[in-house]
Formats: C-alpha cells, structure tokens, sequence
C-alpha cells in the first residue's frame, strides 16, 4: 500500500514536471536526426561527484566517509587549502556548510570558482567542509542496513541534527588541521538552517564548538510559509493519520542510477543534447537572475534524496505552528515523551552567534516567521536581503550571490578571526 501510494504521489509530480519541461523545447525536435548521429547515442560515464567538480578546478579535493552514533555513514566532502595560496601547511579555520531538502553538497559549488562560497573560503584561507545528510545520493550506507529496508529510513531531520551534524563537527574538528580548533564556522541553508536549531537547542555544549553561525533562508516556525504545495498537503499529511502512515518512512524520489546518470550526461556542456537541457532551464527561469550556466549542473545533481519523514515533520511545523519534535501520535508521544504532544525546541537556550539572512520574496520562509522565531534567540544578527525579489534557491543560483551573501559572510568569518587571534 505504501508503495502504490508513493508511486501515484510521483507520477502525478512527472506529469507536472514533464509538463512544464515540454514548453521549454522551441519548435520540433527531430529525434531521428539526432540519434542518426553516432555522438547522440547515449553511453553512460560515471556520474562527477563534488570532489570531481572540485578537482576539475584546481583545487585539492577530499572525500571522507564518517559514521554516525546510529550507524549511517556519511560521505562528506572538502576542500582543505588553496592551490592559489597554498596554505596547507598552515593552521586553517574551519567552515561547514550544510545543504537543504532534498540537496547535497553539490549545490554549494554550481557557479563554479568565482562565485561559490566553498571555493572563496578556500581562497580567503579557510578548511571548507562539505556535509550530506543521511539519505542523500552520498550517504546511502548503514552498518546493518540496506536502503531497500524501510528501517533505513526511518528518520526526520531531528536525527540528522543529532547524529549527523554532529558527526560531522566532531570528525573536523578532530582532523590534523582541527586538532588545536575548538569551534569552526557554520553555514546552512533551508533544512540545513533547520538541523543547527534542533542540534543546538538539544545538545547545549555543541554552541561552543561554533564561532559563528550562518543561516540562508532559515526555515523552523513556518505559520506564514506562502509555498501553494506545502499549504494543500498540510491539512492531510501534517497530523497523524492515515496519509501520514502511507507517506511515512520510505524514500522521496527514490535513487536510480541509470536516470540520474542517463539526465547527467544528457546536461553535460559537451553532449549533444545539452541545448535541451538549456532550454528547459531557461523556459524556467527567464527573469535573467539566474546563472544559467549552473543550472544544468544543478539539475543534473538533484533531487539528491531524502526520507519522507522529514517532509512530514516540516509539514507537521506548518500546521502546528511551532517549532518541535516529530509528532507519532499522542500515543507513541507518551511512551518517547512523556507528553502527548512534542516537546518544543529550547532554542532560548541556544547561545551561540546566529546570522540568519532572509528575505521578502522567500515562499519557503516568510519573514513574519523568521523575524518571529529570531526574537527568541539570545544572539541573532538580522541580515534582511535588500534585494525585494531573492529567492530561497538564489542562495545557490542567484547570479549575485557573491556580491549579497557570500562576500558579507566571508567578511564576518574573518572579523571574527581577526578579533580572536585567528584559529
């Protein structure tokens, strides 16, 4: 039943999707022409991962496999010195930047090395990390578990703050680089804004290990998120329930090798194809904000995965209105909890140095929300985007992002290190 259930959920999102793709294609495409080519004739190549993307910069590359408490590995990428400054023998600060739903650490080095922010902070001297969280195409292994095992995933975003995030920090911090460093810098986006609030005000002694916190388009009270989808499954999958049973605990958008590969090579700059792909990302996004150089990449890259649990633990945020736990039922709540219904958050309790960035025209985070939620921490600095159309993708794509976000956020790591006589 859950499988037919999640089965006509994607393909009714196909047809959506395919939808939207078919106006992307000027005119007729002859087909025969095309794969009467032999250079169109699809052959599979080994799908680049971000230590490839990396590498084919310049920049040394690393990709580590971390384990976490409950025995999910993690693949975990970084970018240690840079090859300009080269630094590596030198103590470095340490930046970890965290993806958002249904992303992996591609997303943060799509505009390539001018604009992203792994490769400035390598540039500006810093030890960039690069997390996935468990689900995600690089972080599909388990001690005991298959990913075909419905316990695999069995998990919101509360257990990748808990196990997750702080494996990674751990495991930084624990490197040749990290060994005299008690703390790094923190940056994340969506989700990735989510998992610091919940590891934060969970685990208190994890605010010593941040010196400062970066939080693009934070997502935790979400009373106000204007996003037209999250608001018409809300009422059905935001309470314990039948839909929640039959969406619950299994892969979204499950992982197959062969499509993502085959819509990989198809994005590729130098296939044959690669006009259809820019099209259909230009048809998308033609108010010229984008990068629309990256978009291929991105779309080739994602969605990386994610478990359905975390989807209902936002949806259940939206309707609730508060920022809590995962809500099993009043049931279940009382055997975990002690209480029928979730406990909240302490984020009061969180004490280290919050930057969230936001903006108006963000449907996944609406500023009566942010702002809102933000009046409950000890030590936020506001940074509302004065652009009055940015976006909640723009943090990755849009074309000014270095100039708006990446450089400000630069600028404070290094205040920071200045101030407190570096690493």
């Amino acid at each position: 039943m859950k499988k037919r259930f999640a089965s006509l959920f994607l393909i009714l999102a196909g047809l959506a999707v395919s939808g939207i793709h078919s106006a992307a294609l000027d005119g007729v495409i002859d087909f025969y022409k095309l794969y009467d080519n032999p250079e169109a004739h699809v052959s599979l190549k080994g799908k680049l991962t971000t230590a490839d993307r990396i590498a084919s910069h310049g920049y040394p590359s690393e990709h580590h496999y971390i384990p976490t408490k409950d025995g999910y590995v993690l693949g975990v990428f970084r970018i240690p010195y840079s090859h300009k400054l080269q630094n590596q023998n030198q103590k470095r600060p340490i930046a970890f930047l965290q993806h958002g739903l249904s992303s992996c650490s591609d997303a943060w080095i799509l505009q390539g090395p001018d604009d992203s922010l792994p490769y400035l902070l390598a540039d500006a001297g810093y030890d960039v990390w690069m997390g996935n969280a468990r689900g995600t195409a690089y972080s599909r292994n388990h001690s005991t578990l298959s990913t075909e095992n419905p316990r695999f995933w069995q998990f919101s975003w509360h257990e990748i703050a808990i196990y997750d995030i702080t494996a990674i920090i751990d495991y930084a911090l624990r490197t040749e680089n990290g060994k005299d460093q008690d703390a790094l810098h923190y940056v994340g986006h969506s989700q990735g804004t989510t998992v610091y609030f919940a590891l934060m005000s969970s685990l208190f002694e994890y605010n010593y290990k941040i010196k400062t916190a970066h939080m693009f388009a934070p997502v935790a009270i979400m009373k106000n998120m204007a996003n037209p989808l999250v608001r018409a499954l809300g009422p059905y999958l935001g309470h314990q329930g039948v839909y929640a049973t039959l969406f619950g605990a299994q892969e979204f958008l499950p992982h197959n090798d062969f499509v993502m590969s085959l819509f990989f090579n198809i994005c590729q700059p130098d296939f044959l194809l690669r006009p259809v792909c820019e099209n259909t990302v230009e048809t998308l996004y033609s108010a010229g904000r984008v990068n629309m150089t990256a978009m291929p990449d991105g779309m080739a890259t994602h969605p990386a995965g994610c478990s359905t649990d975390q989807m209902l633990h936002y949806l259940q945020e939206q309707q609730s209105g508060y920022f809590r736990q995962f809500d099993y039922g009043s049931k279940k709540n009382l055997q975990i909890y002690g209480t029928e219904e979730p406990p909240e958050y302490p984020v009061e309790l969180i004490n280290s140095e919050v930057h969230m960035w936001y903006s108006d025209n963000d449907a996944m985070a609406a500023v009566e929300d942010v702002e809102t939620f933000s009046s409950r921490l000890p030590k936020k600095v506001m940074h509302h985007m004065l652009d009055p159309m940015w976006t909640h993708g723009d943090y990755a794509l849009n074309r000014e992002v270095r100039k708006y976000v990446n450089e400000p956020v630069i600028a404070i790591m290094d205040e920071y290190e200045e101030k407190y006589g570096g690493v």
